[in-house]
């Protein structure tokens, strides 16, 4: 409720009266887009166990399915508001986007697995849910505005580091770090810190084939993984994760969607520390997801 009574304030400062009451309902009910999760669907440990073993492109389709069905956690669907201004000629500009609390997840509130995807999964799912895949400079104010900062808890790199055995051994570490914070910041609370992001950046452009990973931000407030374009988009290790981020913002008490806005030469600088950004979006050849994860990583990125 403390985040909310901000955002009415600053609000206050620069839409109407009638209008603000209108943004400020619009903006209490954003939420992802899905089914009622089902009774008996997977819990993540089951999950993890269904999909140990299959090929990325297996794995993911089995994710992308489950997640679509409504196999997420219930506290993942209420999205939070993260506010952020610039000023450009003297002007200054004010918005609010929505995130999803946590990483992208199957199961239960009790029984969840925070799942690792390629960049290319990740952006059809985003596009189905009416989201997009964050900047570093997005990411950068998730973290600061997270009511939970989790400290980052790498596993010495392997080979091993791209399989669901991994993926399953840091969630329990995530899972126990968060539901120690549980009596003070119930699920829902904006929690960053304990996974790196994949994100959207401009140097995508210029990098076709690539991920672009950020973030994993220690308790100081600095990340220990820089922007980083050294990996394929067949690289899938346990430390990136994917944050949702409705497309539907507000800006300057006006609705407007991140893609408008990352190309925007004003108003960028609202999300983007890398000026505009015109393609905000993955596209990937469909036989490039059916490639192993396995010897395609080009650079060892920074913590993993």
């Amino acid at each position: 409720m403390r985040a909310w009574a901000c955002i009415a304030a600053c609000l206050a400062g620069w839409v109407p009266g009638a209008a603000l009451a209108a943004t400020l309902g619009s903006l209490q009910a954003q939420t992802l887009r899905l089914p009622e999760r089902a009774t008996n669907a997977l819990t993540g440990t089951q999950f993890a166990r269904r999909v140990t073993g299959l090929a990325l492109a297996q794995r993911e389709q089995e994710a992308a399915s489950e997640i679509l069905s409504g196999n997420v956690p219930d506290f993942l669907r209420k999205l939070c508001p993260v506010q952020v201004t610039n000023v450009v000629n003297e002007k200054t500009n004010t918005a609010t986007f929505f995130v999803a609390p946590d990483y992208l997840a199957v199961g239960s509130d009790a029984d969840y697995l925070l799942m690792p995807l390629s960049p290319g999964v990740a952006q059809e799912l985003a596009d189905k849910l009416h989201c997009s895949l964050p900047t570093r400079k997005m990411v950068d104010e998730i973290y600061y505005a997270a009511e939970v900062k989790l400290a980052p808890s790498p596993i010495p790199p392997s080979a091993a580091m791209t399989t669901v055995e991994v993926f399953s051994n840091h969630n329990s570490i995530v899972c126990e770090q968060r539901r120690s914070k549980l009596a003070e910041h119930p699920f829902g609370a904006l929690v960053a810190g304990h996974k790196k992001d994949v994100v959207i950046s401009a140097k995508l452009a210029t990098a076709p084939g690539r991920v672009a990973i950020y973030g994993w931000h220690r308790t100081n407030g600095l990340p220990i993984q820089p922007l980083h374009l050294g990996h394929t988009t067949a690289w899938v290790d346990y430390s990136q994760c994917i944050r949702l981020v409705q497309q539907t913002m507000v800006v300057n008490g006006q609705s407007n969607t991140v893609a408008e806005v990352l190309a925007d030469p004003v108003l960028a600088g609202l999300l983007s520390d890398e000026g505009i950004v015109r393609d905000s979006a993955y596209r990937q050849r469909t036989e490039d997801r059916g490639q192993s994860s396995n010897g395609t990583r080009s650079a060892r990125s920074a913590g993993s």
